[in-house]
């Protein structure tokens, strides 16, 4: 299962990355909306972590764009949020968008998990 991690922090990012290698996931970095979209396009990912803050096409908008481009190519990648907004309110917005399922940040590795176990 190859997952892609759209995370605009670099740190996050670099630390998420490091997590999943241990865990024998392989796993694609990118630190934008605009480059998910891309990688997702010519990639084979089962999932996508995507922050939902990021700069120039964020996560809902970058969310967005693959669902309606799956409408005429076909398939489903599972979507998961991670974002620090944690009301109800913002994981509704994350499913209105498309996503399939959300973690609030600071990301507990463990739950992290199960989610990729879940939906991957």
């Amino acid at each position: 299962m190859k997952v892609l991690v759209a995370e605009d922090d670099p740190t996050i990012r670099q630390l998420l990355g490091v997590l999943l290698a241990r865990r024998n996931v392989p796993c694609s970095l990118v630190e934008n909306g605009q480059s998910a979209v891309e990688a997702w396009e010519n990639g084979e990912f089962k999932l996508i972590l995507m922050d939902v803050q990021m700069p120039n096409l964020d996560g809902l908008e970058a969310t967005r764009i693959i669902r309606e481009k799956e409408g005429s190519r076909g398939g489903h990648v599972n979507i998961i949020a991670m974002t620090a907004h944690a009301m109800a309110k913002d994981r509704e917005e994350c499913l209105r968008a498309g996503m399939d399922g959300y973690i609030s940040k600071p990301i507990d590795f463990n739950e992290l998990l199960s989610l990729i176990n879940q939906y991957g």
